[in-house]
């Protein structure tokens, strides 16, 4: 991923929490906003202290991060996509999590998967 596809700023994410669309599995939480003028979509992570320890936290964060890359001739691009890992999200290895991930955009109808 590279930096313009990622959400960095608070105001950003706030925009997307306060406009966007909610879905959500046992394992993780999608915010999604459709941004017109947007060729590629960006994506925003948010993995708590509850998720584990500092090194989990990374882990998942990777995962995810991995899973979309894979995933991005998929998704819809003109949006913005906020991920919040849930405590289950530490227990997954990388094929669940992309499975779970899959499935969680299914759900939203941004992935053509």
């Amino acid at each position: 991923m590279n930096k313009r596809q990622r959400i960095k700023k608070n105001e950003d994410f706030q925009k997307v929490f306060k406009k966007g669309k909610s879905f959500a599995n046992r394992q993780f939480v999608v915010y999604c906003l459709k941004k017109e003028e947007q060729q590629a979509f960006r994506i925003g992570l948010s993995v708590s202290k509850k998720v584990g320890n500092a090194v989990t936290r990374v882990q998942v964060k990777r995962y995810i991060r991995q899973a979309f890359l894979e995933l991005k001739d998929e998704v819809k691009q003109d949006m913005d996509y906020v991920i919040i890992a849930r405590t289950q999200a530490a227990t997954l290895d990388f094929h669940e999590t992309k499975k779970s991930l899959q499935h969680v955009l299914k759900v939203a109808r941004v992935y053509k998967g």
